[in-house]
């Protein structure tokens, strides 16, 4: 009896250890505006910490779809600030952890070697001939999508440039399209635009009163599997530390939070 019950021990150990090592990780969705913030901010987390965040990213409004249906996930850092206050209206998220992390900007950018001068003709390099495409976020469920769109109407540009308009599911997939030549323009986040892979290019930032503002939130997830995790690392993305990432990729914040935070990167 002693026996089976040491070999019933033997083979449970594996899954206690596999368990106990998920505890120490965090599930994080993310928009895809956040990737380069969202990875110095976990990189420096883990090694404070050292808990690992497994970080998802993608649009915000396909998240919220999964969300609703169940998704493994403990935190959800949303572009649009909207999805948290619903998800938490439908009892799905934990009350009182919604927090407003960043302000999103946006941009005209073109790479290095294109034959227009973004940071000269503004809203016209949109309109010159050799602009045939231009990448923006799909409208539908990516809320930078929504802003470029919103901007271009205000600019009174959007019906000349509709049908130039390539769709990406995501920002980030919006910014490949131009980084790989598919289009010679596009609306991205500054997040994206002052990236390492971006930064070389050419950009212009379109005015913040051109269209609502981009306001990003996070929230704890009711099913997450870390919630004490899911605590602690918003309480490090509140942190000095963690807005100046915020702040090193172009995002801007709430009054409230705007004192503690670096000076945003400016045009180049």
């Amino acid at each position: 009896m002693l026996r089976r019950r040491a070999l019933l021990l033997v083979v449970a150990m594996p899954a206690f250890l596999a368990s106990a090592a998920r505890a120490q990780e965090i599930r994080v969705a993310a928009a895809a505006d956040l990737k380069f913030a969202m990875q110095d901010v976990a990189a420096q987390f883990e090694k404070q910490s050292g808990t690992k965040v497994d970080v998802t990213y993608g649009s915000s409004g396909n998240f919220f779809s999964q969300l609703q249906n169940g998704a493994p996930f403990d935190l959800f850092f949303s572009a649009d600030i909207d999805y948290p206050r619903k998800l938490e209206a439908a009892g799905l998220a934990e009350p009182g952890t919604l927090y407003e992390y960043a302000i999103g900007r946006i941009a005209i950018w073109t790479p290095a070697d294109a034959k227009v001068d973004v940071a000269s003709l503004g809203w016209k390099t949109l309109l010159d001939p050799s602009v045939q495409k231009i990448a923006v976020a799909n409208p539908e469920h990516a809320p930078y999508g929504r802003a470029a769109v919103a901007a271009l109407q205000k600019a009174g540009i959007y019906e000349q440039v509709k049908p130039k308009l390539v769709y990406g599911e995501n920002i980030s997939q919006a910014a490949q399209f131009v980084q790989s030549g598919n289009a010679q323009a596009g609306i991205v986040a500054m997040s994206l635009a002052v990236s390492p892979g971006m930064k070389d290019g050419k950009r212009w930032e379109i005015p913040a009163d051109m269209h609502p503002p981009i306001e990003q939130a996070a929230i704890i997830l009711k099913s997450a599997a870390n919630k004490e995790g899911a605590r602690v690392f918003l309480e490090f993305v509140k942190s000095s530390a963690g807005r100046a990432s915020l702040a090193e990729y172009g995002f801007t914040f709430i009054p409230s939070a705007a004192a503690a935070a670096p000076a945003s990167p400016q045009n180049k």
